[in-house]
């Protein structure tokens, strides 16, 4: 459910429009100037950039989900792969990138592992450089994780890593090999925040304040669990 989850959302007066993309694309666009209110983020570490350069409105920052990083491949598929453990006998991957959640996920764990050397910055670690750890097998790196999902659910690539919460709606079409512990990945939390936005009038802070406020109550975490996140944060 990336369309809902790692989006920042511009509220005007009675209606919510959102902009849905990878964390690290959401981040770089609301420092260049792209006008929101709202910061819905993927992992803690691009909410920490936007707050450490000023754009988070001080007291909003909240924790709402967690979600669980996941090995998937076709639904009855004939492959070797039962995890990220022997993630290299797939004949292709489909991986996002570092500067994705799910993708510095993927590598935190695999280093977690052994299978990839420790380093200061795991989102820094190439596609290639995973490639060469696994044996030279074949990576398709996409730029989130809606395009990984897709990537195997075309039979474009044999498996890919996603988020738990994105095989909702997919359950016919792809099967989850392995469920990654937290105790490769950590927590995989997604944050939200009101973003300063001095083109914003009364009226306009007033409905994000007030979609925040939902998005922080039960009636949304109900939701929320609906499509396989985890609220008990």
């Amino acid at each position: 459910m990336e369309h809902l989850t790692a989006a920042n959302f511009r509220t005007s007066y009675i209606l919510h429009t959102y902009n849905a993309d990878s964390s690290g694309t959401l981040l770089t666009q609301i420092e260049e100037g792209y006008e929101c209110d709202i910061f819905f983020s993927a992992a803690q570490k691009q909410m920490n950039q936007l707050e450490e350069d000023g754009f988070v409105v001080e007291g909003t920052r909240a924790n709402v989900l967690n979600n669980q990083l996941v090995v998937v491949a076709l639904k009855d598929s004939d492959t070797k792969v039962t995890g990220l453990e022997n993630l290299g006998e797939a004949e292709s991957i489909a991986l996002a990138g570092g500067s994705v959640p799910a993708g510095k996920y993927t590598r935190d764990a695999l280093i977690s592992l052994g299978i990839l050397e420790k380093t200061d910055d795991s989102a820094s670690i190439t596609t290639q450089q995973i490639s060469d750890a696994l044996g030279g097998v074949e990576i398709s790196e996409q730029d989130n994780v809606s395009k990984v999902l897709t990537a195997v659910a075309e039979g474009s690539c044999e498996v890919g890593t996603t988020y738990y919460s994105d095989t909702y709606g997919y359950e016919d079409d792809i099967q989850v090999l392995e469920t990654v512990s937290y105790d490769l990945t950590g927590d995989v939390i997604y944050p939200i925040a009101r973003v300063v936005n001095e083109e914003a009038d009364e009226a306009q802070n007033a409905a994000a304040d007030d979609f925040l406020a939902y998005i922080l109550s039960d009636e949304a975490k109900a939701i929320f669990d609906s499509y396989y996140f985890d609220t008990d944060v």
